[in-house]
This record gives structure tokens, C-alpha cells and sequence, in this order.
């Protein structure tokens, strides 16, 4: 696992219908998050591990 990540969950809401997302610096984190998401027989979620960037430097 790499340092300079973070982890994105994309989820359906099954509440509202709607997709959304969450960021977590912790891949259990966003998978215990994850599953909770898929309670609902509809419900799903995805898990991406997202490289951190850094700022832009100044010239």
C-alpha cells in the first residue's frame, strides 16, 4: 500500500436514489464504510485507491 494515497468509496444512496462519495485515509476504514453501504439488496459501493497530489510549487 502506498503512503501517498487515500481511499474513495462511490456509493449508491439507497435512501435518496442518488450516487455519492466518501474519502478515507484508511483502506479498512473505507471498506468497513463500504459495507455498510451494502445492507440494502439494491445498494453497492466501489473502493478506488486515489494517489495524493502534491500543491502546486511556486516558480
Amino acid at each position: 500500500m502506498e503512503a501517498n494515497q487515500y481511499f474513495e468509496v462511490t456509493y449508491l444512496d439507497t435512501d435518496c436514489g442518488r450516487i455519492r462519495t466518501e474519502t478515507f485515509d484508511d483502506v479498512s476504514d473505507a471498506e468497513r464504510f463500504a459495507s455498510r453501504r451494502l445492507a440494502d439488496e439494491q445498494g453497492w459501493a466501489i473502493i478506488d485507491a486515489v494517489p495524493a497530489q502534491e500543491g502546486r510549487r511556486a516558480a
